[in-house]
């Protein structure tokens, strides 16, 4: 606890914001999926703490995320009187608190100064994809907290019986995300021989795990490997093009960290849409005021700083960039998918934001142990959130004239 208390503060004080957002844009009133930035809200509100557990969607890309998911919430709804709703609050609030904690260990693992990796888990904590989503009911946050989880392991040198474990609850979560582990696997494990085992003892896990789902919750979802399965989402599909590419690009480095103005449209649903992002045509967020662009570029200067630190540590100084490579490789994979699926990409925002920061939190370390440097991370942390939290006053604003 001594060791840990620093990041244990500051990821009580995470969850703390995110179970308050958590209580107010996941009640029974936002009756409808797709209100915030894509989400199903409704659908996993009801799959995850009701007994109406089917994906009325049909999908497959979640093999057994409800063996996973609903005996947690289950379990914390002991110490709720059974209420079930405000158990999936607290964890999907616990889960982005554990995001932040994860930041914050594997930040002083790996550099060694406990200011520095405060203020990284802090600005992982207060990133827009995290404050969204450490607080909506969807199953990104959990892939999040899971792909991290395994990144601590692959530091700690942890058995591995203990990765496989965690890889596949990856994959059970959201089949694609099992794709992070795979490339962090690879790059910090560097044996073939591993390689191969973690591989197959993961595809020999899925099937049995993904019949077991679906015998303790019938008919809650197809089989994975059926290939008809996947018909159900060729809807979320799009032809790769330089203008989607473009806003790809923004929505990943730029609006997965600060928050630009969202999207707030009519649609079909009876309430009004707030995304960051439409494709077909391409509609996208902007930063629309002075602070807000003031901030994105102060942000991009951060960026661009990370990558010649990084350019000179790999080219220069000959150090272990391991991890970092691993991250980049997330991205790039990540960027791939997105070209041809997804209708809002915030959506997905939790799977690249982790690696966008730790990765540039390696890049820092040379400038970690410096007042300056720390001074400025902490200037841009509280800028960052006063302008994050109108994206919430933008989320309230819209919601307001159909809530009693």
């Amino acid at each position: 606890m001594e060791r840990n208390l620093s990041g244990l503060l500051i990821a009580c004080l995470f969850f703390i914001v995110y179970l308050i957002l958590a209580s107010i844009f996941n009640r029974p009133t936002f009756d409808v999926d797709d209100i915030f930035f894509d989400t199903d809200g409704l659908l996993w509100r009801t799959r995850l703490t009701t007994n109406a557990y089917q994906d009325y969607y049909w999908r497959s890309v979640h093999p057994f995320v409800l063996l996973i998911i609903r005996p947690l919430i289950t379990l914390i709804a002991f110490s709720l009187n059974g209420d079930k709703l405000s158990a999936a609050f607290v964890l999907v609030a616990f889960s982005g608190a554990l995001c932040v904690f994860l930041a914050w260990y594997f930040i002083k693992h790996m550099v060694g100064n406990s200011i520095y990796a405060l203020l990284i888990a802090s600005l992982l904590g207060a990133s827009a994809a995290h404050l969204v989503f450490g607080s909506l009911i969807e199953t990104y946050i959990f892939l999040a907290a899971t792909t991290m989880i395994f990144l601590v392991f692959l530091l700690k040198d942890k058995p591995l019986l203990v990765l496989i474990i965690t890889g596949a609850a990856s994959f059970g979560i959201t089949i694609t995300n099992f794709a992070s582990t795979v490339i962090a696997f690879i790059f910090i494990k560097r044996n073939l021989k591993q390689w191969i085992s973690y591989g197959l003892l993961v595809s020999l896990l899925i099937f049995p795990l993904t019949l077991l789902n679906n015998l303790v919750y019938p008919n809650s979802q197809p089989y994975f490997f059926i290939p008809s399965s996947l018909d159900a989402e060729t809807g979320n599909t799009f032809s790769p093009s330089i203008e989607r590419a473009s806003a790809i690009v923004r929505v990943m480095f730029l609006h997965s960290i600060v928050a630009p103005v969202p999207l707030v449209f009519k649609a079909e649903i009876p309430f009004q849409k707030v995304w960051m992002s439409k494709f077909d045509p391409i509609q996208l967020s902007k930063y629309q005021t002075c602070f807000g662009k003031t901030l994105a570029y102060f942000w991009l200067g951060l960026i661009v700083l990370g990558a010649t630190l990084f350019l000179k540590n790999l080219y220069l100084k000959r150090i272990d960039n391991h991890f970092p490579l691993a991250f980049i490789c997330i991205l790039s994979f990540n960027f791939v998918l997105h070209l041809l699926y997804g209708k809002d990409i915030f959506l997905y925002s939790t799977n690249w934001t982790y690696a966008i920061i730790l990765f540039l939190a390696l890049a820092w370390k040379d400038l970690a142990d410096k007042r300056w440097f720390q001074l400025v991370l902490f200037i841009f942390l509280g800028l960052l959130l006063f302008n994050n939290s109108h994206l919430f006053l933008t989320m309230l604003t819209a919601s307001a004239t159909h809530i009693k």
